[in-house]
């Protein structure tokens, strides 16, 4: 932590040297100092999101684009611990794997379709939280080449036409997938694995976004999310909930 803060502090100063650019027309010289380059730095990471943002947007269509959410229960916290790469692994295989099943059902797409997936192994309270996010196209291409719309379910709720598949449907499949995928990474033990498959897991949907910029400029938030703003925005509201329980303590003792 000690060398982030030094990294921030002189980053783009002179103790981190630099180099002199001049104009070829009028002589005008200024000096550039070099970044830190550190994850956490509010100046280093701005480029690096606006650099991503622009790659990404050369590979996206011009077509709604979803917000799709995998999560991990909490219960394999111990197996992401003892095996981050193998569990991370079956994370991005099987949520892919699930997606692919659903847009070549007839039922709901008969298409192929794609995705952008980011991993997240922490959650809000900065504890062991791991979830992909991902953006999904909101239709594919079907066999011809066409470009197609999810159809119209009308057995499914009123909450679930809005999304691309179903979310009930999606977590049922994934949990299955994951766990296939897993057994062939590692050997999972029984205990975990039984009480896995008896609850049910969190897929998140959200509804198709307007177009492919706004889907960028969303995913690169958690690209390139500060970890650092995320402990001082959690420092703020331990400070604020512990400052409202001393309110309430102080009212009841005057009451």
């Amino acid at each position: 932590m000690l060398r982030t803060f030094h990294a921030i502090k002189v980053c783009r100063t002179s103790e981190l040297g630099g180099h002199k650019r001049k104009c070829g027309d009028c002589g005008h010289t200024e000096i550039s100092y070099n970044s830190c380059r550190n994850r956490h730095c509010p100046k280093c990471q701005t480029v690096a999101k606006e650099r991503w943002i622009k790659e990404r947007e050369a590979e996206l269509l011009s077509v709604p684009y979803c917000h799709i959410v995998f999560t991990l229960p909490h219960e394999l916290n111990d197996l992401v611990i003892k095996h981050p790469k193998e569990v991370y692994n079956a994370l991005f295989t099987a949520s892919w794997k699930t997606l692919k099943v659903f847009s070549a059902d007839e039922k709901y797409l008969n298409a192929k379709t794609g995705m952008i997936s980011i991993l997240h192994t922490w959650g809000q309270t900065l504890s062991l939280h791991p979830h992909l996010h991902c953006i999904v196209p909101n239709g594919g291409l079907d066999k011809k080449g066409n470009w197609v719309y999810p159809k119209k379910q009308t057995k499914t709720s009123n909450r679930d036409k809005k999304y691309l598949f179903p979310k009930r449907a999606l977590s049922s499949v994934f949990r299955a997938k994951f766990m296939a995928c897993l057994r062939k990474e590692i050997q999972v033990p029984q205990s975990p694995a039984k009480i896995v498959f008896k609850k049910s897991w969190v897929v998140y949907a959200k509804q198709a976004f307007f177009g492919p910029k706004q889907v960028i400029e969303y995913l690169g938030r958690y690209t390139h999310k500060l970890l650092f703003q995320t402990i001082a925005w959690r420092i703020f509201q331990i400070i604020r909930f512990h400052f409202a329980t001393k309110i309430i303590e102080r009212e009841e003792i005057i009451k």
